[in-house]
C-alpha cells in the first residue's frame, strides 16, 4: 500500500514559493497542493496534483466556509499524512481538521517576519505539531519552533 500523501497548503506568491523551495523533501513524495488559482500558482504548479481553494480568506467568512468544505473533500479522498504549510489564512480548515483527525501538521513562519508571528501561525498554533522558524528571532514568539532557516 502506498503511504499517505503530503499536503502542501499555501495561499500564491510567496507563501507558496516557500514551500516549492522544499522540492528536495517533498519532490519524490506524493503530494496534493492547495492554493489559489493565481498565474504565478497556476505556471509554479503545472502538472502537479492541485486543488484550487477559495480567496480572499483574510477575514472572509464565506471563503472560511468553502475552504472548509474543501478540506472535507481533499481528506475524504485521499487521507494524508501530514500536512505543511507557510501560510495565509487558506491553512486553517486544513489545520483544524488534521488536528480532528490526529494527521500531524507543520507550520513553517514565513521568512519576512520576525518581530510578532502572523495572524495565521496565531490562528493555527493550537492544531500544530511541529512549528520551524526561519530566523532564529522567531523563536521569540515561537519559543517551540525549530530554526531551519531561510528557504528563498
Amino acid at each position: 500500500m502506498p503511504s499517505a500523501p503530503v499536503l502542501l497548503v499555501a495561499s500564491s506568491g510567496g507563501h507558496l514559493a516557500q514551500l516549492w523551495s522544499l522540492r528536495p523533501w517533498w519532490k519524490q513524495r506524493e503530494r496534493v497542493w492547495v492554493t489559489f488559482e493565481t498565474p504565478d500558482a497556476v505556471s509554479t504548479l503545472n502538472g502537479e496534483n492541485v486543488r484550487w481553494a477559495h480567496h480572499p480568506t483574510t477575514r472572509h467568512f464565506g471563503n472560511l466556509l468553502r475552504n472548509s468544505v474543501l478540506a472535507l473533500r481533499v481528506f475524504a479522498r485521499r487521507r494524508p499524512g501530514v500536512v505543511v504549510s507557510t501560510g495565509a489564512g487558506v491553512a486553517l480548515p486544513f489545520f483544524v481538521l488534521a488536528w480532528v483527525l490526529r494527521v500531524p501538521t507543520v507550520y513553517i513562519e514565513v521568512y519576512d517576519r520576525i518581530d510578532t508571528p502572523t495572524l495565521t501561525a496565531r490562528l493555527c498554533r493550537p492544531f500544530t505539531r511541529l512549528f520551524l522558524a526561519q530566523w532564529e528571532e522567531q523563536r521569540a514568539f515561537l519559543p517551540t519552533a525549530i530554526t531551519v532557516g531561510p528557504l528563498l
